[in-house]
């Protein structure tokens, strides 16, 4: 997952605050680490929400 956190940080800051700090954060391997991590417990929050509103809708799980 280090691979996609490094593009999106170097496509997703690049947009908003200039390309040469966006090349530095992704090659910051501290900032990959801390990227991945919150990448990966958003995906995990988002994917037990869906969950508990298929239980509480009463659907299939």
């Amino acid at each position: 997952m280090g691979p996609f956190i490094r593009i999106a940080l170097r496509y997703g800051v690049g947009g908003i605050i200039g390309y040469q700090l966006a090349d530095q954060l992704a090659g910051d391997p501290d900032v990959v680490a801390v990227a991945t991590v919150v990448a990966t417990a958003a995906v995990g929050f988002v994917t037990e929400g869906f969950y508990m509103l298929a239980r509480n809708l009463g659907w299939r799980t």
